[in-house]
């Protein structure tokens, strides 16, 4: 089965600053729709902001949601949710360490940093905004009190509408590229029939972990430079970078979701 697989801020979702096609996101609900593609988001979103995203921009719900950063997975069918326990159980055996309580205590006295709202936090996600403009100092004192100690994954990015820098504490074994993974073996599709989109700095996992990775034409800078560094490291890892021209669409959000899908050709009869 093919996989397409996307984040949702700035990737499917065109809410920056970038222009966007009007029609692409109803020509992706029409494409994935029309074709035998399980679609997958990947996403920071928990449930509730993944439904506000799909009433307020019209994309349609996902075979799969990896919600809140990939620590937590639920399939939709019939209209209704379904909570994947199986992925609870398999990352408490993967990180036997992991305590997000110890952490939050570890980097308590760290300044600069707020506890994101508790919407935000669950079992395997410990979240706080980050002042941007202190950043390099913040995180290299987190490394020193935290890291290797948990089974975790310290994972920043900024938030470019809004300014903030974005810090999440997951297990090691439940991240946006782990959640893909599982999901993959579930279904039995091999990485190469797994295509997955992203925009920013924590796409760069799933980017470089051996799918097809795709970036939309408004991609983050510093994720470019990070992504073609691996793809030096690692000839054989495969990245399309979205540049509009393409079947008269713009190569921004959805539209380089879609030029990305062709490419992988995910859609029958693609070129």
């Amino acid at each position: 089965m093919k996989i397409l697989a996307t984040d949702l801020d700035r990737t499917l979702l065109p809410n920056g600053e970038w222009e966007s096609d009007n029609e692409a996101i109803d020509l992706f609900n029409e494409l994935t729709a029309s074709e035998n593609v399980l679609v997958v988001y990947v996403t920071g979103r928990n449930l509730t902001l993944t439904e506000q995203a799909i009433k307020e921009y019209g994309v349609r719900f996902p075979d799969v949601l990896c919600g809140d950063v990939g620590t937590s997975i639920r399939k939709y069918k019939n209209g209704e949710w379904m909570f994947d326990d199986g992925w609870v159980d398999h990352v408490k055996h993967a990180s036997p360490r992991w305590n997000a309580s110890a952490i939050r205590a570890a980097i308590s006295g760290v300044d600069g940093i707020r506890e994101q709202e508790s919407e935000h936090l669950n079992q395997f996600k410990q979240s706080y905004y980050v002042e941007h403009a202190n950043h390099e100092r913040i995180l290299k004192e987190i490394d020193e009190l935290v890291k290797g100690k948990f089974d975790e994954v310290i994972i920043y990015s900024f938030d470019s509408l809004d300014g903030k820098g974005l810090l999440d504490f997951l297990p090691a074994s439940a991240t946006k590229q782990t959640a893909l993974e599982y999901v993959a073996e579930e279904f039995g599709s091999a990485k190469e029939d797994v295509v997955f989109c992203g925009d920013s700095g924590n796409d760069i996992f799933p980017l470089t972990a051996g799918f097809c990775g795709v970036l939309v034409r408004n991609a983050d800078d510093q994720l470019v430079e990070n992504v073609r560094k691996a793809m030096k490291s690692d000839p054989d890892l495969k990245v399309y970078f979205a540049k509009g021209n393409f079947k008269g669409l713009n190569g921004y959000y959805t539209s380089g979701v879609i030029e990305g899908a062709y490419h992988y050709r995910v859609f029958d009869g693609a070129s």
